[in-house]
Formats: structure tokens, sequence, C-alpha cells
């Protein structure tokens, strides 16, 4: 046991880190504001409500557990990849949620059906205010989980791994706006914020690593 502890010790990362998180995400859920800067964009009206979307909402609690603790026993170098890109994103969310309190208004009032998604629906929105919404850490943690999966050399590899996190993130980022927990806004902006990661995470990193070809000449 002491053994496997000191091998996997690094996990320590996300196990530290996700209290902090919580307690401040929360104390800013109920920290008095004198304004709340509505978010919203004219697209968002167009976009209908669709309860069932709710089920990948939800299965994004599991998405990104299931990522981090996955890559805790593959390559560390990727593990870290990962942790760094979730940690910088979840803690300008923060700073931006303290800098500039935010919310929305298009959640509806009424529901035309009553089924078990709008239960789960109407839970969500009982627990869960329309605030700090900019940017969306839904969408950015499932862009951030699946470019840690299509990057691994081992599970990227696996075609049924690679094409089901490529769905299903895309699937949890379209729930966001059909079931109104965010507007087109905080999507396109965690979409920013997490090319702005990708670039010196991912990509600069495997340019660097490409192998170089050399010309005849160059070689002569």
């Amino acid at each position: 046991m002491i053994s496997f502890c000191k091998q996997y010790k690094h996990a320590l990362l996300p196990i530290l880190y996700a209290p902090v998180y919580l307690l401040i995400f929360f104390y800013l859920e109920k920290k008095p504001v004198s304004q709340i800067h509505v978010i919203e964009m004219s697209i968002d009206r167009k976009i209908p409500f669709c309860e069932y979307f709710v089920i990948p909402y939800y299965l994004w609690f599991l998405y990104v557990a299931a990522t981090v603790v996955t890559f805790v026993f593959l390559e560390r170098k990727d593990y870290y990849k990962l942790c760094l890109t979730l940690g910088v994103g979840m803690t300008l969310f923060l700073i931006v949620s303290y800098v500039y309190p935010n919310g929305l208004q298009l959640r509806p009032t009424t529901f035309a059906r009553d089924n078990f998604c709008v239960s789960l629906v109407k839970a969500m929105y009982a627990t869960d205010t329309p605030t700090n919404v900019f940017p969306s850490i839904h969408c950015f943690n499932s862009m951030a989980c699946n470019a840690a999966i299509c990057h691994n050399k081992k599970i990227g590899a696996i075609r049924p791994i690679r094409y089901g996190s490529i769905l299903l993130s895309t699937a949890i980022i379209l729930s966001t706006l059909f079931i109104k927990q965010h507007s087109m806004f905080d999507v396109l902006t965690a979409f920013a914020l997490f090319v702005i990661l990708y670039i010196p995470v991912y990509l600069l990193p495997a340019r660097s690593q490409a192998p170089k070809y050399h010309t005849d000449s160059e070689l002569s």
C-alpha cells in the first residue's frame, strides 16, 4: 500500500485542488454583489430548450472524473498536461467570476412537457444558480479532457475511446445551450480560453518533437 501511494503520489494534485476550488466557487455563489452583468447573445433566444440534453450535461461529472483518474495511471507527462490545462482554466474562471460577476436570464419558467428529464432540469435549476457562467467550465473542461485523450498515445489510439470522447464532449458542450445553462458567449469564451492554453501545452511541444527532414542539398 505504501509503495502504491509513493508511485501514484502525483494523484494528490486534483485531490488537493478540488476542495480549494469548490470552497472559492461556493463562496462566489453566495457572495452578495451590487451588480450582475447579464450574459446573452441574440442567438441564445433562437436555440430551443431541449430537456433531453440534461443527460450529457450530467455525464460531464463522470467524464471529467474518469479522465483524470485514468491519466493518473498513464504517462506522467500527459497527466501533468491535463492537470495544468484544467487547473489554469478553472482558476481563471474563478478570477473572472470575482472581478466580473455575471449571470443568465435564459432559463424557462414553464415547461411544455413533464418527464424524467424535465424533473432533472428542475432539480438542477433549484440547486445551481444561473450566476458565474462565463466562461463555461462545463465546455472548457470537456475540451481539455478530449484534447488529453486524443493526444495520448495509448487511449488516443483506440478508436472507440477517441471518437466516443469527441462525441461525448460535443454533446456536453451542446447540452449547456439546449438546457439554458449557458449562453453562446460562455461557450465561445471557453473555446477561446482552451485554444490559448492548448497552443503552449499541446501544439508547440508536439511541433518541437516532430522529426525533422533534411533535403539532399542540406545533407551534402
